[in-house]
């Protein structure tokens, strides 16, 4: 379908998704490899959403496996319809004593019983999960299994068949082969490691908190309504406050999101009580939210925007301690 990762990225583009040439060159050779893809990185990156936009960008259906600790075969491939097999077995009762009905012991009623197996282990009572729905899909899809690092490392060696192979081994029923070859898209947010027999499976990608500039695009394609200075002040304060030992960092959906607050607050700048009231939208720990207020405070006078020697100070200036070494102009 693309010719080049250079259509990739505007295909990504498309979908308010900002690519770099990296991401859209690993999706490209996936593509055309027909090979899954491991994507890591902080949380909040981008991961999950590189994954529906490739889906959307492509026309193509999302099924998402989200992965937990203890998440096993039952919840991820398939289950049987027990109960359905039972009401079943009830409306063919009558059915059943006809075809048992000539037999001369329980040994030869078991074999009589045995050869209809099949009529009540097929896939009529057979409960796809996303694993076996993305294999059985009558369409092309994309199947993003999400978080693997919190699966167990028994989850991750049973994937390996459908990751190498696209296919699944059904007991009851034995191979099923995909119909397409999913499009499959793995994420991890680095929380364990992952085994070198799953990884040798697929291509690798780590997607990183964006730069300055990819964030402030991200911005301004997500919440247009917002202006381009107070945008570019969040943005600012965003990067610096990631240079912080914090406990978790802001998201990118988390800078989205406080950008949205501002416009729903009709901020027109970034003053210091719409910062320090609003930083909880950005983190999430109270022990980060207190260390940045104390950094934001050790700056002198404690306010972010305040001119000091003819020196126009911008916000996150106090969120380093004071002055702006290394501040982007």
């Amino acid at each position: 379908m693309f010719k080049d990762f250079g259509q990739i990225t505007q295909a990504l583009s498309g979908q308010q998704y900002i690519s770099t040439d990296e991401i859209s060159t690993v999706m490209f050779l996936a593509d055309k490899l027909e090979k899954p893809i491991l994507t890591e990185g902080p949380a909040g990156v981008g991961k999950t959403e590189l994954a529906k936009a490739w889906a959307n960008a492509n026309g193509r259906k999302l099924i998402r496996l989200q992965c937990y600790e203890g998440l096993d075969e039952s919840k991820a491939l398939y289950e049987w319809e027990y109960a359905k097999q039972m009401l079943y077995t009830q409306l063919l009762r009558d059915k059943l004593s006809e075809v048992l009905s000539n037999t001369g012991s329980l040994s030869e009623a078991a074999d009589r019983l045995g050869k209809e197996e099949n009529v009540f282990f097929s896939q009529r009572f057979l409960l796809a999960r996303p694993l076996l729905q993305a294999i059985t899909s009558p369409e092309p899809v994309v199947l993003l299994i999400d978080e693997i690092d919190r699966a167990d490392a028994e989850f991750e060696a049973f994937l390996l068949e459908i990751l190498s192979d696209f296919q699944v081994s059904v007991p009851e029923l034995g191979t099923i082969k995909a119909i397409h070859k999913p499009s499959v898209i793995l994420t991890s947010n680095n929380t364990r490691e992952l085994s070198e027999a799953l990884k040798r499976r697929c291509l690798y990608l780590f997607i990183d908190y964006p730069s300055h500039e990819s964030e402030l695009r991200i911005v301004k394609m997500r919440v247009p309504e917002l202006n381009a200075k107070l945008a570019q002040q969040a943005v600012e304060v965003v990067q610096q406050l990631r240079q912080m030992d914090l406990k978790k960092n802001p998201s990118v959906s988390e800078t989205i999101d406080w950008a949205k607050s501002l416009v729903m607050l009709n901020a027109d700048s970034l003053d210091k009580e719409t910062l320090e009231n609003t930083l909880t939208v950005l983190l999430k720990h109270e022990s980060d939210v207190q260390k940045a207020k104390r950094a934001l405070a050790s700056g002198g006078g404690g306010h972010p925007l305040t001119r000091r020697g003819g020196d126009e100070r911008r916000p996150g200036d106090d969120l380093r301690g004071g002055g702006r070494r290394g501040w982007p102009n």
